[in-house]
């Protein structure tokens, strides 16, 4: 076994040192990725909605103050722990201080706003707004809401060109809340100056829709999950 000697510095059972190492403690989150929810449960609807959005707003209004932007926000990029509370992962595409003037291609292509595809200037809080409306999108209707945010896909074409009504039919999206549906136009509007602010988003009426109850959502949302989970289980532990 190794012995630790000052910091930043290990000795190896065999006498050699090793210096200037640094070292990362990573919370452990044990309930997997927020993809393996959504798999499981598919479309979990508006409250589903609500209540992840909500931690997600919280976590990007922390990292924008520290003047982060993420720019890979992806349902693969989302941990949960065991009682559905979000731990945002991989900054591998992060960047620091200058996130108001960016050029560099970087995101998932189905998550990724369109000025980024286009190659312009952007800036990295509003491309991570736009993931975010993405993401919101498959947890409410269980599906993506278009393959790619370019003109010439044929689902972001209709929301370029304002055929919403035919944009919400062709994704199943007739029983939507005219509250979702604002807001979620708004998120993914193609110039990034026009999507809104989190503070818009904490304001925005599908936040606040009345009689919604956090705590209560988060109990029907960890039944549904253990009662999807428990058949895959049970077969899991058969004898073969």
């Amino acid at each position: 076994m190794a012995d630790y000697g000052d910091a930043g510095q290990v000795v190896k059972p065999s006498g050699r040192v090793i210096s200037n190492l640094v070292y990362i403690i990573m919370e452990f989150v044990q309930g997997g990725l927020l993809f393996d929810v959504c798999q499981n449960m598919g479309a979990m609807g508006e409250d589903a909605g609500r209540f992840f959005l909500l931690q997600m707003i919280d976590s990007l209004d922390y990292m924008h103050q520290r003047r982060v932007a993420h720019r890979d926000l992806k349902l693969e990029n989302i941990l949960v722990d065991d009682n559905l509370n979000l731990k945002i992962a991989d900054f591998g595409f992060a960047c620091y201080k200058s996130i108001d003037s960016l050029k560099s291609y970087r995101g998932t292509m189905t998550y990724m706003a369109p000025e980024i595809k286009e190659g312009k200037t952007y800036k990295g809080t509003q491309v991570d707004l736009f993931s975010m409306g993405v993401i919101l999108f498959i947890m409410v209707q269980g599906i993506f809401p278009f393959k790619e945010a370019r003109k010439e896909e044929f689902f972001y074409n209709l929301l370029l060109t304002g055929q919403i009504d035919t944009y919400f039919s062709k994704v199943n999206g007739a029983g939507l809340s005219q509250e979702f549906k604002s807001l979620i136009l708004g998120l993914f509007e193609y110039d990034g100056e026009k999507r809104p602010s989190l503070d818009d988003i904490r304001n925005h009426p599908f936040l606040n829709k009345p009689g919604f109850d956090y705590e209560a959502t988060r109990q029907q949302l960890l039944s549904q999950l253990r009662a999807k989970q428990a058949p895959a289980a049970t077969q899991a532990d058969m004898p073969m």
